[in-house]
């Protein structure tokens, strides 16, 4: 009689416990009565009798009942043995079935998950371990999978400290002990499940070296549960059909940074309420033409999503993300939001989502201690820790860590087809002191404070997108002077086609938060951004961090009375609009909300109800739309060239006028602010050409609720000679107000 299992063995398969439960299911080779023989075991608890069905249309041979919580054992004859033996290489030949008699009266016949292959290559491991399998999604988590005509999923999980990994979930009632996976020296576990399909839940139970069970939610799951439900859902992203090529097509081809760039920052469960879904939210299907709609109507060109990878708390917005590979459930499905991305795309809009790599939740069922160790995260909690927001933070400094993130960040870019991803928090990576007291860090190894593991994720994230990806952005949410931030990775710099400048917008609130009447002593606030303007590629952001935690709405911001806070605020996206960068704006923003965003409240739409709300929003879609009809406003936002100062140093007027200009000879555009609410009538202007000058915009007009003063339909220049210029311009500048001109070389329309 053979000797292979072991009492030991069986004991510590039938408790779960068995560190690799593939050495012993499946077909192995033995010598039975001294001849070479396979034997087929399996384990079913709950179970009464098993047998083994060798071809499609082989006879049931019962199998030797080994223990009575389910263990089954049949010997094959060297004949018999040959073909089944073939299981357990990689040779495409599904060579035995077993059935079973459960305790409940069920007969089930069912493959077995030991007979399969690996889903990993030579190649993939060696990529692996070097950190460097951009397609990891393709191998890792729940894979719909078909080998040798059985449909099933391949499940695959990386935790090198745990002593055995269960799969869980609805195809086993949850009882892991059937489908105990297989180990490997890299820390990947795996195991293929026949029958498992799509929608059904899992999770992975763990048993860590501490001896003590975890259960964990899958780190590459596509799907999961809608909180506080925490399971993991089997979802086939291959299933939805897209009709976006032409987009991605122009994409790839055209220069995105030369193109006008107006977005809509929306988180999507408060944007609108009253869906049929819990909280009243609504399907991505709904959302995708409502936004859409909206979007084009506003003249916005592309949607910036607060962070929709699952996380388990809703008051987190989605900055504490566990599921980093699966689009939250809140909304839909999978394939739901793909429809919303193809939706937006066919009516051109693009998608550009918010993306946590810096730091994730403690939440017991995500990547927390996942195997029982630090794992994803540093042990020292001087590295480990996120003291601001009681997160962890990622080890980048591991093969596998960085490769979990890099290739998260392509997941997005390849399957979802979203157009960038802008990194939150870039300067809590940047800094290993980054809001520490002096002995609450670790400093790198050259004794510096520069997260230097942190700075080789992000070269090779960007250097990664653009190369496979060309055509999406990268966008960093950057709060410091770290240099090179938009600056290309072989030059030296981070590699982010855009940084957000959060000194402009620091500085920009500060001022418009004095009364006029003492702006004239902050003027500087206004001109210091044109001293860097030009250092990254900026992206001028009013997000939802500028309305929330107390700060009050913009409109509820900006002094004075009732008129002059709408003009105010009218003047500053006005001045936004017409400064070099691409814009971004929170929603809510563009209707002049008076109180701060409440993700459980939402947008207060009924505001439109009333004119100077309606105005604030017709201001900013008409500045969207001057923005895209005139190249000077946006072909080149990156280059001294894009930019003139005609009068940066009337402070006690506290007046600004400026040039915008392109590379391409388009026609010249004139901006002149006013920040007072003092009317300047006969105000001359140097200008760099005679001809006529066009009003194309002006933030008093009375349809935005203004008092209408301005100079319509233009001006005609005249050979007096001012700011330093041949010619000039005499306008009416109105109160808090910003009037553009645009230059149309023609002599002045004669009126009849």
């Amino acid at each position: 009689m053979h000797t292979e299992v072991t009492l030991s063995q069986l004991g510590q398969l039938v408790e779960g416990r068995h560190e690799n439960p593939a050495a012993l299911l499946g077909p192995h080779q033995v010598v039975y009565q001294g001849r070479p023989a396979t034997a087929v075991r399996t384990f079913v608890p709950d179970s009464l009798q098993a047998w083994l069905i060798e071809g499609p249309q082989g006879v049931p041979r019962p199998m030797r009942r080994i223990h009575p919580a389910g263990f089954y054992e049949a010997i094959c004859t060297p004949e018999e043995g040959a073909r089944i033996a073939s299981a357990a290489s990689s040779v495409p030949h599904s060579p035995y079935r077993i059935r079973v008699a459960k305790r409940s009266g069920e007969i089930v016949t069912m493959n077995d998950p030991y007979a399969a292959p690996s889903i990993f290559s030579d190649f993939d491991r060696y990529l692996m371990g070097e950190g460097r399998h951009r397609k990891l999604y393709e191998r890792m988590g729940a894979q719909i999978r078909t080998v040798d005509g059985i449909e099933g999923v391949n499940f695959a999980v990386w935790a090198p400290n745990a002593r055995t990994v269960q799969v869980i979930g609805d195809f086993n009632g949850w009882d892991g002990r059937q489908h105990g996976m297989r180990g490997s020296d890299a820390g990947i576990w795996e195991l293929f499940i026949p029958g498992a399909k799509d929608g059904q839940k899992y999770k992975y139970r763990l048993l860590t070296a501490h001896g003590s069970w975890i259960d964990k939610s899958d780190p590459l799951g596509f799907a999961a549960e809608i909180p506080p439900h925490t399971a993991s859902i089997i979802s086939d992203l291959s299933s939805f059909e897209w009709n976006d090529q032409s987009w991605l097509e122009q994409r790839r081809k055209n220069d995105q940074l030369a193109k006008p760039m107006s977005i809509y920052e929306v988180h999507l469960g408060s944007w609108m309420q009253g869906g049929d879904r819990a909280h009243g939210w609504f399907n991505y299907r709904e959302l995708a033409k409502r936004l859409v709609e909206y979007c084009r109507r506003m003249n916005f060109t592309h949607i910036e999503l607060m962070p929709i990878s699952e996380h388990p708390f809703t008051g987190s917005w989605g900055y504490q993300t566990v599921g980093y590979y699966a689009a939250t459930s809140r909304y839909g499905t999978p394939q739901d939001f793909m429809f919303f991305v193809d939706y937006c795309h066919r009516h051109g809009i693009g998608v550009i989502l918010d993306w946590v790599p810096a730091h994730f939740p403690r939440d017991s069922h995500g990547l927390a201690q996942f195997d029982g160790t630090a794992l994803y995260e540093h042990g020292d909690p001087r590295q480990g820790e996120h003291p601001d927001w009681g997160t962890k933070i990622f080890n980048y400094g591991r093969n596998e860590v960085r490769n979990f993130l890099v290739a998260n960040g392509l997941f997005w870019l390849d399957r979802y087809h979203i157009d960038g991803l802008r990194v939150d928090a870039v300067a809590s990576m940047l800094y290993l002191d980054y809001s520490r007291e002096h002995d609450q860090w670790i400093p790198n190894q050259y004794g510096g404070r520069e997260n230097l593991e942190a700075l080789h994720f992000l070269r090779e994230f960007n250097s990664a997108a653009h190369e496979d990806y060309p055509g999406a952005l990268t966008i960093a949410e950057e709060s410091t002077s770290w240099p090179g931030v938009s600056r290309p990775v072989e030059d030296g710099g981070l590699g982010f086609s855009l940084k957000w400048n959060m000194g402009w917008m620091n500085d920009s609130l500060r001022y418009f938060h004095h009364e006029p009447i003492h702006r004239r002593f902050h003027h500087s606030e206004l001109t210091f951004s044109l001293i860097y303007a030009f250092s990254e590629r900026f992206m001028l952001p009013l997000s939802h961090d500028e309305v929330v935690h107390g700060k009050g709405a913009l409109l509820s911001q900006m002094p004075g009375d009732m008129w002059q806070k709408f003009a105010n605020l009218r003047l500053l996206y006005s001045y936004m609009w017409t400064h070099p960068g691409k814009k971004l704006l929170f929603m809510g923003g563009e209707i002049g909300m008076w109180n701060e965003w409440n993700h459980d409240r939402g947008i207060e739409w009924s505001l439109l109800d009333f004119d100077n709300h309606r105005g604030i929003q017709q201001c900013v879609a008409d500045l969207n739309r001057a923005v895209i009809d005139n190249p000077a406003l946006h072909r080149d936002d990156f280059t001294s060239g894009g930019f003139e100062w005609v009068d940066a140093m009337n402070a006690d007027d506290s007046i600004l006028s400026y040039l915008r200009k392109s590379d391409k000879d388009d026609p010249l555009v004139l901006v002149c602010c006013n920040f007072t609410p003092v009317v300047r009538r006969g105000y001359r202007i140097g200008v760099p050409t005679g001809g006529f000058w066009r009003e194309i915009f002006n933030s008093d007009a009375s349809i935005y609720g203004g008092s209408n003063v301005g100079t319509h339909p233009g001006a005609e220049a005249t050979g007096h000679g001012h700011h330093g210029r041949a010619d000039s311009l005499v306008i009416d500048l109105p109160p808090l107000g910003v009037s553009i001109f645009r230059h149309e070389g023609v002599a002045r329309p004669r009126v009849l």
